[in-house]
């Protein structure tokens, strides 16, 4: 399977997530993936000893050790919240390991399900049973903070040089969905993010989550906004987070996408994503 990205971006992440940026966005949205009518069994777990849920501890904020060598982030409360809603938290363990060790664990009995950024692909498919994504990436638009700029986007963008990074699926997406942009192609995020700010470019487009942490940080002055959107695009971004769980514990699966859907309904899905992503990247 594929690592996330763990550059240097998200070595500064942790530190982030906990400023306070209210001003930003007056009225975060929150993304939702379920239908408000759908009504999912609960499994019976009766049976089942114990969930080892494993992860990894370099992936903030989704998994990273805080200043007391404690393991916390996003995955590690979500898992632990999905735990309560089935009524199993005495018998859920939560395990971090090097992610080159993960699936080797999880084949060994070491654990019962990944919750650590497993891509879902036709490759991952054929080892594993997935839940339904619980979190997806949308691309965004990012402009000046005095930009009109509003949808329609693939008229607004018209003529406009909008920065993107060059090769990656946001081009390509930027150059199919948006032709009538002009992209300004990168080779570096910061590079990118610098001419934005310095005025150089009408716009920037790239993933959200990314683009909102910069956004939240000192790094850009204030200078900006999202614009348009959010975009979900499963051909060129794939499908989303998802909790992965070996095919003959395919019941796990079933279970996990029950307590995520009632965890959305609740509310308690929203207050762990605004708490780790307090510029809604929706």
């Amino acid at each position: 399977m594929c690592k996330p990205s763990t550059s240097l971006f998200f070595g500064l992440v942790a530190a982030i997530w906990l400023s306070t940026v209210g001003a930003l966005v007056a009225q975060p949205s929150i993304p939702n993936y379920w239908d408000a009518k759908e009504r999912l069994p609960k499994p019976d777990l009766s049976g089942v000893e114990r969930v080892r849920f494993l992860t990894t501890i370099d992936f903030p904020p989704f998994n990273f050790l805080d200043a007391d060598r404690r393991l916390t982030g996003f995955h590690i409360e979500l898992a632990r919240a999905i735990c309560r809603e089935l009524d199993i938290e005495p018998r859920c363990q939560i395990q971090a390991l090097p992610w080159e060790e993960l699936d080797e664990a999880i084949a060994s009995g070491q654990g019962d399900a990944l919750i650590a950024g497993t891509s879902v692909s036709t490759q991952t498919r054929e080892l594993y049973a997935f839940s339904r994504p619980y979190l997806r990436f949308p691309a965004r638009f990012i402009v000046r903070s005095d930009s009109t700029v509003e949808e329609p986007m693939h008229r607004a963008v018209e003529g406009m040089r909008i920065g993107v990074v060059g090769g990656s699926a946001h081009e390509a997406m930027l150059r199919s969905y948006f032709p009538a942009a002009r992209p300004v192609v990168f080779t570096r995020l910061d590079w990118l993010y610098d001419s934005l700010r310095e005025g150089k470019l009408d716009g920037a487009f790239g993933d959200g989550m990314r683009l909102s942490f910069w956004l939240a940080g000192t790094g850009s002055q204030n200078c900006c906004r999202f614009a348009g959107g959010p975009y979900i695009a499963p051909e060129y971004l794939g499908a989303g987070l998802a909790i992965a769980v070996p095919h003959d514990k395919a019941v796990l699966a079933q279970a996990f996408d029950y307590a995520l859907r009632e965890i959305s309904m609740k509310g308690i899905f929203a207050e762990l994503y605004l708490k780790y992503f307090p510029v809604s990247f929706y």
